[in-house]
């Protein structure tokens, strides 16, 4: 059985006769934190997810089990689960291979003006612009004049938040420090890393 954080004496707890059988599961893009889709699954459903390490649900239309991406390979790949206070819902944390709705967007909600999506969203085009032809944008182009031209964008927007900042100068500190973010992540990106990487390397110095 795929390893997934459900702990077995939050799965005996699961109050399955509040729903009929069913609860509620939210599911939840592992990294960006964006809201994909809501969904029920029984137990049958449950154990099917833990075992395959896809999200799997029970079809209320269908009367039968329903693996999301069974028809489209749209996949979401669970990376863990939660359970709420009262045990009667559930939170799936999740990778999606491709979009999640069918009409072809990340989320079946609409969309959302979440910072951590938006820079999620950010982070993925900014891999995308890697192997670009240089002439079709600023940021192909950062990356064909290599890492040390890069590190150095990094390092001239950081002493101009600081400028800014001594200057007292919020709109400029606000530009400058949205400068920074943006080549930090080109650096990220060249040198093979995210933000997830950096999130983890902070919460590993925060325990």
């Amino acid at each position: 059985m795929l390893k997934i954080k459900l702990y077995a004496e939050q799965r005996e707890k699961l109050d399955w006769k509040k729903g009929n059988g069913l609860l509620p599961a939210i599911i939840q893009h592992a990294v960006s934190g964006e809201v994909l889709m809501l969904g029920f699954m029984n137990e049958e459903a449950l154990t099917a997810t833990e075992m395959s390490g896809r999200v799997t649900f029970y079809s209320r239309s269908k009367g039968r089990l329903w693996t999301k991406g069974e028809t489209t390979n749209h996949f979401l790949n669970v990376v863990e689960i939660a359970v709420d206070c009262d045990h009667d819902a559930l939170l799936v944390l999740a990778l999606p291979e491709g979009p999640t709705c069918h009409q072809g967007t990340s989320s079946c909600f609409s969309p959302t003006a979440s910072r951590l999506v938006f820079l999620h969203e950010l982070e993925q085009l900014l891999a995308q612009r890697k192997h670009a032809d240089p002439e079709s944008s600023y940021t192909a182009r950062l990356y064909a004049s290599g890492t040390k031209r890069i590190a150095q964008k990094v390092g001239e927007e950081a002493i101009e938040i600081a400028l800014a900042a001594m200057a007292q100068d919020r709109e400029e500190l606000t530009n400058e420090a949205a400068d920074l973010m943006y080549h930090l992540l080109v650096l990220l990106q060249d040198q093979g890393l995210d933000m997830d990487a950096v999130v983890h390397c902070l919460k590993q110095r925060h325990k």
